[in-house]
């Protein structure tokens, strides 16, 4: 993998306005929004909102650098890096550590904001389990970005990517908080990987519907190698056909 174009990825990210407005202020907008409407009767919800909305930044962002590929596959530009020292190997983990790199804004930002303005109190545990839990936890979300771009065209990637995300914002317990959901949705909600993403931080928050952070570190990382084998299939055919 080549550092100069890992930067060059990363700064392509950065400089994107849709990226800093759905992956960055609309998490953190729609923590405010949620807390004043869920959580002002119940502080203590506050906090597993928080962790929602945490885990919403960094699935989209994670997500985001994934969807490029179907643009650069459509400009050729996949075919000119075959012709270059950059292995597909090299190229497929540059895009995935630009994802997990352009998740960090909004796995920092929302605790950040839950703190200052919301009076969010953890311990070093906790925060460790919110932070760094649920950064780790967007690494099957980064490889689902990877293959989504690998299948989609240019044309039709952004309602793609769109209709993946809602998905798995609306059934995987981030916007319907798993606690208000009846037992058919939340039985739905378990099958998908963002249900175990915000497991990962809720366990830190409460007991309440929480799985072991074991548990949801398993099946993460199943989902991480059963997407990532996928991708590396998509690749070789794509390759194949030059």
């Amino acid at each position: 993998m080549s550092f100069g174009y890992l930067l060059l990825e990363v700064r392509r990210g950065l400089r994107s306005i849709r990226f800093l407005i759905f992956t960055v202020a609309m998490p953190v907008a729609l923590f405010l929004l949620y807390t004043g409407i869920f959580a002002s009767d119940q502080p203590g919800y506050t906090a597993v909102l928080m962790v929602n909305m945490t885990g919403y930044g960094a699935l989209t962002a994670a997500m985001f650098a994934g969807g490029r590929i179907a643009l650069e596959r459509a400009a050729g530009w996949q075919r000119q890096l075959r012709l270059t020292p950059l292995s597909g190997a090299g190229y497929l983990t540059a895009k995935g550590v630009t994802a997990m790199v352009l998740a960090l804004p909004g796995v920092l930002l929302v605790p950040l904001v839950a703190v200052l303005f919301e009076g969010v109190s953890l311990d070093a545990g906790q925060w460790s389990r919110v932070v760094l839990g649920s950064w780790l936890a967007v690494i099957p979300f980064a490889v689902l970005g990877l293959l989504l771009g690998q299948i989609g065209t240019a044309e039709s990637m952004q309602p793609l990517m769109s209709v993946v995300m809602m998905v798995m914002a609306l059934l995987g317990g981030i916007f319907i908080p798993i606690d208000g959901m009846p037992a058919g949705l939340l039985t739905v909600a378990r099958l998908l990987p963002s249900y175990w993403l915000q497991q990962v931080g809720r366990g830190a928050v409460t007991s309440e519907l929480s799985v072991s952070l074991g548990n949801a570190a398993l099946v993460l990382a199943a989902w991480t190698v059963v997407l990532g084998l996928a991708v590396a299939r998509r690749y070789r055919r794509d390759s194949a056909r030059v």
